[in-house]
């Protein structure tokens, strides 16, 4: 089995294809190889994985931590489908504040690498979605920081017939704005 890595428009930010085997059985799949994703540039040095499920509707992020904490992440949907987006939160880049939104599901079995200095989100689309995420860091409280959902300097174009289910957290998030004040990434620091 193999892996394809998908360049994005984020320097940084890639798609996973990993192959795997369908039959009559279900399927079987390496969702994580470390020789294999290190020939390819993604040697990450994976120190927690988390798992969560939400339910339609929901909307998680646009999160990182800061520098005192960073955290890369691979992402993958194992149940449902989500609509996973990476924001490119590093000043002075020629992207920054460009986003890429992949959609990612038990069936493509797609995976998204979002390295340091992106945000993450997703908005889940089908009844209910797990997603499993690989992190570099360890999940760190006063590390965390949250960018609005919904900021018009980003304009995410978000598929919602409704206002999607936030927490408070989220609700709150700063204006990308905001962030500029004292941006925790800077393209100069060459993340």
């Amino acid at each position: 089995m193999d892996i394809h890595v998908i360049p994005t428009k984020l320097d940084g930010v890639v798609i996973v294809e990993t192959d795997f085997v369908r039959d009559e059985r279900g399927f079987f799949i390496e969702s994580y190889h470390k020789q294999r994703y290190a020939a390819h540039g993604l040697d990450a040095g994976f120190v927690q994985d988390n798992h969560s499920q939400s339910r339609c509707g929901v909307l998680r992020g646009i999160h990182y931590q800061d520098m005192s904490a960073p955290m890369a992440k691979l992402v993958r949907c194992t149940a449902g489908r989500i609509l996973d987006v990476a924001v490119d939160l590093r000043a002075g880049s020629p992207t920054f504040a460009q986003f890429v939104a992949i959609e990612l599901s038990a069936e493509n079995m797609r995976q998204v690498y979002v390295p340091v200095g992106f945000g993450h989100a997703f908005l889940v689309l089908s009844d209910t979605a797990d997603v499993q995420y690989r992190c570099t860091n360890y999940y760190t409280p006063p590390a965390e920081v949250c960018v609005a959902w919904n900021d018009p300097d980003i304009g995410i174009p978000w598929p919602l017939a409704s206002a999607p289910a936030l927490s408070l957290r989220d609700a709150k998030g700063m204006t990308l704005r905001e962030y500029l004040r004292n941006p925790t990434f800077r393209y100069s620091d060459q993340l």
